[in-house]
């Protein structure tokens, strides 16, 4: 046994580690982003972007979200898993020890001139217990044997295989890591839109329903006038059918503000009704958080979660090729084994024995018709895959972030243009609803400035959502949220 463990020792000694050894790889990136970028610089806590809406709703859901969502427990949950098959992978390097133990039963019947006859005529002498005079001793009806001890096996890691194996464990649990952060900043910004998305539909509604109220007024007041003859009956049933279609836009509205609050409370890990009685409430839309520089490509690229875990994978990818090269390689492996063994004749104790056995054995892989190969290729073709991966989430990161840029500034001075042009609407509103009054104009004017100024106020609130919802990208693509 000690020249077998000594054996281990110098074996263990000279042991390589064949295969690739991994080298971070170098993105090609640009100087900086291309896109225009704030003129003033801003402080914002990218860990917490949200924070700078200002709007205490929205951080109480993404609070909620990131506790309990389906999506966040199912991304820990892999991370656990990939550190077990840590423990996993370094166990396939170490001994394995096992208890072992057995017992047998047999049960005696004499028959003259047989074997356990004379073993029993040995044991007793020759005495045998009977139905006439003299010692009455009897014949054991049983002898039984039990053994216990320990078996123990290792294969010796010559060549890398298994440590090659641990390291490719490592990274792939380093990158589930990473995946649970970008999980975390996925889910942030997707609160986040379909919460402004879900105001923005009610403030659209209250838009709506405002404009339903006041065209109600008008009619009103025409049907009086057209009851005392001062203006034509067609001018109130024209204003009728305005009035209803300003009513038919409200509850399509208000349903789409509820199935955005359904996918809220799915979001965060609640039944789909669960925020309905909290969010019913309408409210205006976040403030416009401040736009921040993206600073320095390399920069990005090392905060954002998902370059970050594609590198990983190709780090495991690497390793994975140390592991198939390994098994090209001659195994060998020591077993030792160590039993106690005690025997019984019936009442009769015998003895007791206790044997070693170790033994030490190689194997040569020789000809396997090319497998061994064949999978040392395929591992290298899956590094490949995974460089080719990694370089296109880094080629994606940056796109995001000239994408999100382009969209705020190109938003902002949208969202300008539209808000001169819904003043000048209500301007024009008035002008021409005071010209019907004095009988300057007929109500075709009338008509046509309230269709212009609902339809303007509603692409104002539409372009107030895109233009929070794409800062809200843009700190996504920054790598925010974690």
């Amino acid at each position: 046994m000690r020249r077998i463990a000594a054996f281990a020792v110098l074996l263990a000694a000279t042991a390589c580690t064949v295969g690739p050894n991994y080298r971070e790889p170098k993105p090609e990136l640009p100087a900086a982003f291309a896109a225009p970028q704030p003129a003033q610089a801003a402080t914002v806590d990218l860990a917490h972007w949200w924070t700078a809406f200002g709007d205490p709703e929205l951080e109480r859901l993404i609070a909620i979200g990131l506790q309990n969502a389906p999506d966040l427990q199912t991304a820990a949950s892999k991370v656990r898993e990939a550190r077990l098959q840590i423990v996993q992978a370094r166990a396939q390097g170490l001994p394995e020890i096992d208890a072992t133990g057995s017992g047998q039963y047999t049960r005696i019947k004499r028959v003259g001139g047989s074997d356990v006859s004379k073993l029993v005529d040995q044991v007793t002498g020759g005495r045998q217990g009977g139905s006439g005079g003299g010692s009455s001793f009897a014949i054991p009806k049983y002898y039984a044997t039990t053994s216990a001890g320990f078996d123990a096996s290792w294969e010796l890691d010559l060549f890398g295989g298994v440590r090659r194996g641990v390291e490719a464990a490592r990274a792939q649990a380093e990158a589930a890591e990473w995946d649970a952060r970008d999980a975390r900043v996925s889910l942030a910004a997707e609160i986040a839109s379909d919460y402004l998305e879900m105001r923005g539909y009610q403030e659209q509604a209250r838009i709506a329903q405002a404009e339903a109220d006041r065209q109600g007024r008008s009619l009103a007041i025409l049907q009086h006038t057209a009851q005392v003859g001062l203006v034509p009956q067609g001018n109130a049933i024209r204003q009728r059918t305005q009035l209803a279609q300003a009513q038919a836009q409200v509850a399509p509205l208000e349903g789409q503000a509820r199935t955005q609050m359904h996918a809220l409370a799915v979001l965060v890990g609640e039944q789909p009704e669960a925020l309905v009685d909290e969010l019913a409430q309408a409210r205006a839309l976040p403030q416009v958080p401040p736009e921040i520089p993206p600073g320095l490509p390399i920069d990005l690229i090392r905060r954002r979660p998902d370059v970050r875990a594609a590198e990983r994978r190709l780090a495991a990818a690497t390793a994975q090729i140390g592991v198939a090269v390994a098994d090209m390689y001659p195994k060998v492996s020591l077993t030792a084994s160590d039993a106690l063994s005690w025997l019984w004749l019936g009442k009769f104790f015998l003895g007791k024995s206790l044997q070693l056995t170790g033994q030490g054995a190689a194997s040569f892989p020789i000809f396997d018709f090319g497998r061994r190969r064949a999978q040392v290729d395929i591992d290298k073709e899956e590094r490949e895959q995974a460089y080719i991966a990694w370089r296109q989430t880094v080629l994606g990161a940056l796109r995001d972030v000239e994408d999100a840029l382009v969209r705020v500034d190109t938003e902002r001075t949208s969202n300008g243009q539209l808000r001169s042009g819904t003043t000048d609407a209500q301007r024009a509103l008035g002008t021409v609803e005071a010209q019907y009054k004095v009988g300057l104009s007929d109500y075709t004017p009338v008509l046509d400035g309230q269709q212009t100024l609902l339809q303007t106020q509603n692409s104002l609130v539409q372009s107030d959502v895109r233009l929070r919802q794409d800062m809200a990208s843009l700190y996504k693509a920054l790598g925010g949220g974690w």
